[in-house]
């Protein structure tokens, strides 16, 4: 019975440090500059990216192709994005917490647009080239 315990609780501790980790590589990713062209693609007018803005940079995301290899859907980052809204609008004491954690979701996926755009245009210069 012990052991099934200390099972239980070590699958849990490393379950939570994975999340965490997950987390701090998507905080460190948004926390990245976003260029003036992902704001001009999506139809950004605010000079920064708010969680309001993560289905508009998620459609320009879905209709750049990724050149640089395996095409991922980034389903995890969604479902996130999904469940801290819904959390949100459930419990209006976190939500302002959901209102940042949104927006660091949006500002992920700007990024990750920013580098598939700079990658598109780095092969298509390349392609010019040959």
């Amino acid at each position: 019975m012990i052991v099934a315990i200390l099972i239980c609780v070590s699958v849990i501790a490393v379950g939570q440090l994975g999340l965490f980790y997950w987390r701090a590589n998507i905080a460190n990713t948004a926390s990245r500059q976003v260029s003036d062209r992902v704001r001009a693609a999506a139809g950004i007018k605010a000079g920064s990216v708010s969680s309001g803005d993560f289905r508009a940079i998620l459609r320009v995301f879905d209709l750049t192709p990724d050149l640089g290899g395996a095409g991922r859907t980034y389903r995890e980052i969604r479902v996130y994005y999904l469940i801290v809204e819904k959390i949100g609008r459930l419990i209006p004491p976190v939500a302002s917490l959901a209102e940042a954690e949104m927006a660091m979701c949006s500002r992920f996926v700007a990024v990750l647009l920013d580098e598939r755009l700079e990658r598109n245009t780095d092969s298509a210069s390349q392609m010019r080239g040959m």
